[in-house]
């Protein structure tokens, strides 16, 4: 079996274990019927400079290693939805975080020389037709010149361009006081990047699951 057909497996066995609601909201009023789109938010100066050579969505074992990256194993899911809810296919979602030593896949980065060589950094998923994405990843920690602990999301899509934000862990205090979360002035709109880190029940080496679906601002037709 493939390593894609596992991540895929482990997708399934996430959504079947009941992970967290939907983050997105309604606007009240005459557009009623529509969901609030999810903020953009900076891509931030580390984005990889070069890419891993691995760069599916299991970020926690690189290739054919048997070597695990250090963390908090967090099984990241949700779904890509236009305004109205409805799902999106073919997106391709890019996440990129740091490690457990706080370093990003960016020769740049802090502590990039103590990185830890078995976490992939960065990984890519293709919607399906309910719009889902799974990644399994560690729960973000937090690195120098940030107060608040996030994960990078990218979504890419054929003739749109591409959306960038970043989602957080709920009710960590830096929330309140990191300064680029602080830029989404509206309380409601700031909840739709936080996410619930929850303990899986099913997990008996205490695993996480977050569910983070992000909204962009058109219909999938229009």
């Amino acid at each position: 079996m493939n390593k894609n057909s596992v991540s895929r497996r482990l997708f399934l066995g996430s959504a079947a274990a009941g992970v967290a609601g939907c983050s997105a909201l309604f606007v009240p009023g005459v557009f009623a019927e529509q969901l609030m789109q999810t903020p953009t938010q900076e891509d931030g100066p580390f984005y990889p400079d070069k890419l891993p050579l691995d760069t599916d969505n299991d970020l926690l074992i690189i290739n054919d290693s048997i070597s695990p990256a250090v963390g908090e194993v967090t099984h990241l899911s949700g779904r890509i939805l236009d305004r109205r809810g409805d799902p999106i296919r073919n997106a391709v979602v890019e996440i990129w975080q740091v490690d457990n030593h706080a370093s990003y896949l960016h020769t740049r980065s802090d502590n990039y020389a103590k990185r830890d060589r078995n976490f992939q950094g960065f990984g890519r998923f293709v919607t399906g037709s309910t719009g889902e994405y799974y990644f399994r990843t560690i729960k973000p920690v937090l690195y120098p010149g940030r107060l608040a602990p996030h994960i990078h999301f990218a979504v890419k899509m054929k003739g749109r361009d591409r959306f960038t934000t970043q989602c957080y862990i709920k009710g960590h205090p830096g929330n309140e006081t990191d300064f680029v979360i602080k830029s989404i002035k509206d309380p409601k709109a700031r909840q739709l990047v936080i996410a619930d880190f929850a303990p899986m029940k099913s997990s008996r080496i205490g695993e996480l699951a977050a569910k983070f679906d992000i909204v962009l601002g058109f219909t999938a037709e229009g």
